[in-house]
């Protein structure tokens, strides 16, 4: 504008070049910024889109079958024959999987992206039934427990958990509404939960996601143990529940674990392979097929097998990692 003013004082430029000068300088970034909210109108309609279909997806699924005559399982042993399971028909997620997990084991899983580990786990909550094979509890078909029974025995805990608008203790209470505030506090100094509750003035009863009060990923996973300590099913299931957790809250998310592991069946989901040593088996998943088990130490010493090449690679990239920080 300084310099349109400039030339037009001193004669340097005609009424056409002074509009042009004036055009870019007033009307481009209007048409900038409404190119940018088209963009970014059009990316929001593209997620409201793909969240419409998921939902019409879920909606449009039939109904599991519920059992005639409800059974009971004897124990919190899980056991899987011959299950083959696809999403849309096509392509199988899991195909053929049969393995036997014993009551107050620890089971991890395994193997690359896409595997069909978070598929199996979604399978044992009966969240979907397999086309073939069965899944059991307890020596009872998943299909023939109660659904109110089935959730009280299974507890999951997610990569990505979330937290309700509430206090923390309206967050733990979740899993067990008649909690009583003694078995809630039990729960939270189990999960390494007091130190979050220490910072607040409020406590317990701070409520989280007002007053710009949140918790970090590592926070939020220590809560979500504690909701399932508190619910207290034998059967827990862990979907990389330490994916999100910064390196301090990580060793706390571990040291809450191994309380809630005790005398419960565990099948862990782990992409951190330091996480599964100490598992009493571990399931390696490639494609959808079952292709290794065994122990760490018998597993980890494999030069051909893969998760020996897994380990390996592992430990490269710690030992990388760490030289690099050095």
């Amino acid at each position: 504008m300084i310099a349109g003013g400039f030339l037009f004082s001193h004669g340097g430029a005609d009424n056409g070049i002074l509009l042009n000068l004036l055009f870019y300088i007033i009307i481009t970034p209007v048409i900038s910024l409404t190119l940018t909210k088209l963009m970014f109108m059009s990316e929001n309609g593209m997620i409201v889109q793909d969240a419409i279909t998921r939902i019409d997806s879920v909606l449009q699924s039939p109904p599991l079958s519920q059992p005639n005559a409800p059974q009971h399982p004897k124990d919190s042993s899980v056991t899987l024959d011959h299950v083959t399971f696809s999403y849309d028909g096509a392509k199988n997620a899991l195909e053929d999987v049969s393995l036997s997990i014993g009551a107050g084991q620890t089971a991890a899983f395994v193997g690359p992206s896409g595997g069909g580990k978070s598929t199996l786990a979604a399978l044992v909550a009966r969240f979907f039934d397999p086309q073939s094979g069965s899944i059991s509890i307890g020596g009872v078909n998943v299909k023939d427990i109660d659904k109110n029974k089935l959730m009280d025995t299974v507890s999951f805990v997610f990569q990505n958990s979330r937290l309700i608008k509430g206090s923390i203790l309206d967050n733990v209470r979740m899993s067990k509404p008649d909690a009583t505030d003694d078995e809630e506090f039990s729960a939270l100094r189990a999960a390494q939960c007091m130190d979050i509750i220490e910072k607040f003035p409020d406590g317990a009863n701070t409520v989280i996601g007002s007053q710009g009060i949140y918790l970090s990923g590592g926070e939020t996973q220590r809560l979500a143990i504690a909701r399932a300590m508190l619910k207290n099913a034998p059967v827990l299931i862990l979907d990389e529940a330490t994916a999100f957790a910064d390196p301090d809250n990580e060793t706390r998310v571990q040291a809450a674990f191994k309380e809630l592991a005790k005398g419960r069946t565990v099948i862990m989901i782990a992409h951190r392979l330091s996480t599964v040593v100490n598992a009493d088996r571990i399931f390696v998943l490639k494609d959808g097929h079952l292709t290794e088990d065994g122990t760490f130490a018998e597993l980890s010493k494999g030069e051909q097998s893969l998760f020996g090449t897994m380990w390996r690679d592992y430990q490269q990239s710690v030992q990388w990692k760490v030289a690099k920080e050095a």
